[in-house]
């Protein structure tokens, strides 16, 4: 009984947190879920960490089994998450780093005795503060990553650390702040771990500890792999399987922005490395080492690690500019495509081919960025004249009208907007402030959001509703009844409102965003159709060297590959192990809640008697076509060499990658000298 009641407890929240992440996301899209073993002890090992506590909602939602996450145990004491936690079966673990401690004085390094370091300090009391294991962390510039095992405490002002600090620079004589580290016993954590293994259920783990916003994966903590081998070690015959699971957002911190949650290849665990760590010493270390490179390996078949910012747009930019096919791309498939092209530019990027498209790559984004639109608009500046100008006030009427219609729905919410945007950036700086790896703490602003959102939006539509109430009782006759059942359909009536808002004002921003292009033909004509050809020779000349370079790179490399993407398929039926009668995970929206479903008749095809290419297309257009290449029902699409439709140089160009690319070391001047070869 008790089992059932904890199924239907955590199948009750996933239900309603998913709502939540329906509402936050514009589009989630799972990848590889068939994969998953639909029974038998699975961990799920994800990265990266870049989303704090929506990482696991988008796990639990879309991996089809009930599973249990480790959870940091100071966020258990968080009002919201902790109960929210508890109902999801967390497994509450203590971080050292929770439990650091500022070290009173200074220190420096004085010297080293073979692999060991003395360590000295000034006005410091290390008797009190540190103890053999504990760990000492140096404070300060260039000390990023100096961290060791302390080994022995010999005086209040002197101790010896295991190894030597890993820095760029020398440290000698130097005086550094520091903290104290305290060891942890985890004996706890991993009992709980290995009981739900053994039982046959699934845990959720993020290897690089906590939450950061940077744009590669941090170094892998090795806590998996004695989980897994611990477990197997311990339960002979346990098969557990370590599933790769790679979060791919597009702007993880904004309303709905888009993500794709992409599942890899299960990892088997060989019986050799369980026997090796079995012996313990440096066979267990070498064993967990082992299977630690694995998983790393596996997570980077399922995510896109950068080495820059600056790296991660360029690559956007050369992938959008890519024509492989005349078809548009599913966000999973762009996810993809984008780690082929990364993957590929790493190995070239010395390349003299190479470095010289990519510095016109740069020069064709801060010309995206002089004309004010995005890659994907760059075909709609063709139009131009009064067709132009007619498209123009007819979809500026349609946005007031869809702008008339979200104005009630936004004034409603207002408080809630301007409130969950103050807490969250608060949060965020407080983040940013105890974290050494984070860049600008965005991996917590979107589960603020939901969190404040959560509380805020039932309690402000109650206040509404007792509002109508007491305007009713004092302006009219009815009873107590009537009026509760009148409060009641308010809150609903305002819910309501609320999500029809959130789809016209969607749609209205879809299209102010489509008439940026169509402003740009109408002012600056020579300026667009320079746009156009550069865009058109970069097209071609990122193509020719695709397939020049990606047999190289790619064994199984083929030309076509976007046309023989498949999406794969997304699990129907509960993958749970347990046979509960209770499990809702899986519970699909009515269809009145898919956006894609919303104002079919406002697309361009049903306005203004165009038509469009969706040769192939397994994804609804945008609405009113904003990303694609229109013509007249009837007419022809112009054609490139070798005969393809000009929609075809755009068929990668989505409008995901919405941040503007903006390389200030590219004149606008230089621009402009960019001809076809």
């Amino acid at each position: 009984m008790f089992t059932e009641l904890s199924h239907l407890s955590y199948d009750l929240t996933v239900c309603l947190l998913s709502f939540l992440v329906y509402i936050f996301f514009r589009e989630v899209r799972p990848r590889g879920s068939h994969r998953i073993p639909k029974e038998g002890p699975v961990i799920f090992v994800v990265a990266p960490h870049a989303n704090q506590f929506v990482d696991p909602l988008l796990v639990m939602k879309e991996c089809g089994r009930r599973t249990s996450m480790l959870i940091a145990e100071k966020s258990m004491h968080q009002r919201g998450v902790g109960t929210f936690a508890r109902m999801l079966n967390a497994i509450p673990v203590i971080r050292p780093q929770d439990l650091a401690t500022k070290g009173k004085g200074t220190v420096s390094v004085s010297g080293a005795e073979g692999e060991q370091t003395h360590i000295s300090g000034t006005g410091t009391e290390f008797t009190k503060q540190l103890f053999p294991k504990d760990t000492l962390v140096l404070v300060g510039p260039h000390t990023e990553g100096c961290k060791a095992e302390v080994v022995q405490v010999i005086s209040d002002t002197e101790l010896v650390i295991k190894h030597p600090f890993r820095s760029t620079i020398s440290l000698e004589n130097e005086q550094f702040k520091y903290k104290c580290i305290p060891h942890v016993e985890q004996s706890s954590v991993f009992k709980s771990v290995h009981e739900e293994l053994n039982r046959g259920g699934c845990i959720t783990i993020f290897p690089e500890g906590g939450s950061h916003d940077r744009v590669e994966m941090l170094p892998l903590k090795a806590g998996v792999t004695l989980m897994a081998l611990g477990a197997m070690a311990q339960y002979p015959g346990l098969n557990v399987k370590i599933v790769p699971v790679g979060l791919n957002y597009f702007h993880a911190h904004r309303f709905r922005s888009r993500a794709v949650v992409e599942f890899g290849e299960p990892l088997t665990i060989s019986e050799r490395y369980v026997e090796m760590f079995k012996n313990g010493g440096e066979e267990k270390r070498l064993a967990c080492g082992t299977l630690l490179g694995k998983i790393y390996d596996s997570l980077k078949s399922v995510t896109l690690n950068a080495e820059s910012y600056e790296t991660l747009m360029l690559i956007q930019a050369a992938r959008r500019l890519y024509k492989p096919a005349n078809r548009k791309l599913h966000i999973s498939q762009v996810v993809d495509l984008n780690r082929r092209f990364l993957i590929g530019y790493n190995m070239f990027k010395d390349e003299p081919k190479v470095k010289e498209l990519e510095q016109r790559v740069l020069a064709y984004n801060q010309l995206l960025k002089y004309h004010g639109i995005r890659d994907h608009q760059v075909q709609k500046t063709k139009l131009g004249g009064k067709r132009t100008l007619y498209l123009i006030f007819k979809r500026f009427i349609i946005m007031t009208l869809l702008a008339l219609l979200d104005f009630p729905g936004a004034i409603l919410n207002l408080p809630v907007i301007v409130i969950a945007r103050v807490i969250s950036q608060k949060k965020a700086d407080a983040a940013l402030k105890g974290s050494s790896v984070k860049v600008a703490g965005r991996d917590v602003l979107a589960t603020w959001k939901l969190l404040v959102g959560l509380v805020l939006v039932p309690s402000l539509y109650s206040f509404y509703s007792f509002v109508v109430f007491l305007v009713l009782f004092k302006t009219t006759s009815f009873d107590i009844t009537t009026l509760v059942r009148i409060s009641i359909a308010t809150w609903f009536t305002i819910a309501a409102v609320t999500l029809a808002s959130l789809q016209f004002g969607e749609i209205g921003l879809d299209i102010a965003k489509s008439l940026k292009p169509m402003i740009v033909s109408v002012l600056d004509p020579s300026g667009a159709e320079t746009l156009r050809q550069n865009r058109e020779v970069l097209s071609v000349n990122i193509t020719n060297l695709i397939n020049e370079y990606g047999p190289k790179a790619f064994p199984d490399f083929d030309a076509d590959y976007i046309s023989k993407m498949k999406v794969a398929p997304t699990p129907v039926a509960s993958r749970s192990s347990s046979s509960s009668s209770f499990n809702l995970t899986n519970v699909k929206l009515p269809t009145i809640f898919h956006q894609n479903k919303v104002l079919d008749t406002l697309q361009d095809h049903h306005l203004f008697n165009w038509s469009y290419n969706r040769v192939n297309s397994d994804e609804h257009p945008g609405f009113l076509g904003i990303g694609h290449y229109f013509t007249r029902s009837g007419a022809t699409t112009p054609t490139l060499q070798g005969g393809s439709s000009r929609s075809s140089s755009f068929s990668a160009a989505t409008n995901i990658d919405e941040d503007p690319l903006a390389i200030p070391s590219i004149r606008i001047e230089d621009v402009y000298h960019i001809t076809k070869d």
